[in-house]
């Protein structure tokens, strides 16, 4: 292969600009002829293609987000047409292969590129962390970060004000946010949607956080699990005399997908990112790169589409322990 190009698709994640400068460094210095795709899959039906050089990629990675832009895309994903496009326009341009940065959506149209005859490798990028194939994925560590950084902050006031403070962070289908960051923030009760606890016994939790003489209880919950934040305030204000205690809530949102990556995810991204061009370069194809037991690896995407981490029960179970 002498011609690849790169796509950051899906949710954006802080590292993702690592990756690419690594992929198009090293598929240079490898004499490969380097390509970008703008604003994801859409910008592959649209022909959105551009050249890269080393110098498009010079001080891309301490940045967040995507430099190349990215979009979740329903027309490529439910329309064959639309992919047949997407392949054309890579023929057009003479780009004999693609490397897919994203998560489980991403990698999902990825293999579908690749049943379409197209060599396509997957590189492993979303702050869930629930991609199939990746102990950890870009972006996870500094979302992590952010995580604390907020549930730290709030504890001050939270301690202070003899308050329960309820956190809602990002996870719609998958809860390792919310239970790593409550294992790390001292939660008291996480809420996910493998682990959808009723609000009754999100509020005996925290009642029993502040009746070990505790000064504050922390709640920890996805945007995803049917009792989410609003879910929650919902129950807490119907019961406002009863609970006898105070909660505020705080949803995070986007902020966490923000600002610089850490230094784990700039090294990640940049592993990654230089052993997917590699082993294009190489003739490889139908995989994703990952990071399993401290180490890249390689699993076929079809392994990977449609397929969802789960969570450890361990840690779980070392939360409930931890709490108490």
């Amino acid at each position: 292969m002498k011609r690849i190009a790169v796509v950051t698709s899906g949710g954006d994640a802080p590292g993702m600009n690592a990756a690419v400068r690594a992929i198009v460094r090293v598929g240079t210095d490898i004499g490969m002829d380097m390509f970008g795709v703008r604003n994801g899959f859409e910008g592959l039906i649209g022909g959105d293609i551009m050249p890269l050089s080393n110098r498009d990629v010079s001080e891309i990675l301490h940045l967040g987000g995507t430099f190349l832009g990215t979009a979740r895309s329903i027309e490529f994903r439910d329309s064959r047409d639309a992919r047949e496009r997407a392949v054309e326009n890579l023929h057009r341009e003479k780009v004999d292969g693609l490397i897919v940065i994203g998560g489980n959506g991403s990698q999902a149209g990825a293999h579908e590129l690749g049943n379409m005859g197209l060599p396509v490798v997957g590189v492993a990028s979303t702050v869930d962390n629930d991609l199939f194939g990746s102990d950890i994925s870009i972006g996870v560590d500094t979302a992590l970060d952010i995580i604390i950084e907020s549930i730290d902050r709030i504890r001050t006031t939270a301690e202070s004000h003899h308050r329960a403070f309820l956190i809602e962070v990002m996870g719609k289908t998958c809860g390792y946010l919310a239970l790593a960051s409550g294992l790390a923030g001292g939660a008291d009760v996480i809420v996910t949607p493998e682990f959808d606890i009723e609000p009754a016994e999100v509020e005996q939790q925290l009642a029993a956080a502040h009746n070990r003489g505790k000064r504050y209880a922390l709640a920890v919950v996805t945007d995803g699990a049917r009792n989410n934040a609003e879910r929650c305030m919902e129950y807490f204000r119907s019961r406002e005399d009863e609970i006898g205690y105070e909660l505020r809530v705080t949803i995070l949102g986007h902020v966490q997908r923000g600002g610089a990556p850490s230094t784990y995810d700039r090294i990640l991204a940049s592993r990654l990112g230089a052993a997917a061009v590699e082993f294009m370069a190489g003739g490889g194809t139908g995989q994703l790169v990952g990071w399993i037991d401290g180490a890249v690896t390689r699993t076929p995407l079809e392994e990977v589409a449609g397929k969802t981490k789960q969570l450890d029960l361990d840690l779980w179970q070392l939360l409930g322990v931890l709490a108490k």
